[in-house]
């Protein structure tokens, strides 16, 4: 008898979890699993726990109630440490960007990596060439207080994926820009996921769901459904 493959297991495995504020559940017995290398929109009206969701999954906030595992390890019962090494391997794109704002855009992408301790020589190597991927290589050295709004997100992007995380989750990235400049943000975390990199990104905007084919947590009332992306034939 032949032996079966080995199932693929979850990057983010999500049991019978509630998490909420001031002892109210937003999200009440989610159960959600994600798999390595996937991309995932989480939908739902303003309120619906998106940014909830959000903060629990990158390591910030804990289940009230159930078992929610990242890289196979339970959240529930990690140490200081052990989550801090977990956060290492994770990207975050904030609403509202978390900008270093008197910093030089070279400085705000740079220092995660000058945080782990890397030399300056390949930190340079790095940020150059991300800042051409993200198309701001010309702004190297400008304070990000003097960039447009556009220019911010993908400052903000080019910081969380310096460091070639596991997982990237991105809260609202397309909030502050036009559609054009959305679309062009999505190619961006489009060819991160293609070189293996989990993607999650929290959104309202409806258009770009339906523009970009993807699996959808969808939430709605404390609860959330999973939805393939759409085969076509």
């Amino acid at each position: 008898m032949a032996e079966t493959a080995n199932a693929i297991q979850p990057i983010i495995d999500i049991q019978n979890v509630s998490v909420g504020y001031d002892e109210t559940d937003v999200l009440s017995n989610i159960q959600l699993a994600l798999n390595p290398g996937s991309f995932t929109f989480i939908t739902g009206k303003s309120g619906a726990g998106k940014t909830t969701l959000l903060s629990m999954l990158y390591l910030i906030k804990k289940p009230s109630k159930g078992i929610l595992r990242v890289f196979g390890q339970n959240v529930n019962f990690s140490n200081r440490d052990t989550l801090a090494l977990m956060r290492q391997r994770i990207g975050v794109v904030f609403q509202d960007f978390r900008l270093l704002e008197h910093l030089t855009v070279y400085d705000n992408i740079a220092l995660p990596l000058r945080v782990c301790g890397m030399n300056e020589k390949e930190i340079y190597q790095r940020v150059v060439e991300l800042l051409h991927w993200v198309e701001l290589h010309k702004s190297i050295y400008k304070p990000c207080s003097t960039l447009s709004g556009g220019e911010k997100q993908r400052v903000a992007i080019a910081r969380a994926v310096i460091n070639k995380p596991d997982i990237l989750y991105a809260d609202e990235p397309t909030g502050s820009v036009d559609m054009e400049i959305a679309v062009k943000l999505m190619r961006l975390f489009v060819e991160l996921n293609k070189v293996g990199t989990t993607v999650v990104i929290a959104t309202h905007n409806e258009q770009l769901t339906s523009s970009f084919n993807f699996q959808r947590i969808e939430l709605k009332d404390g609860t959330a459904n999973l939805y393939p992306a759409l085969q076509h034939i």
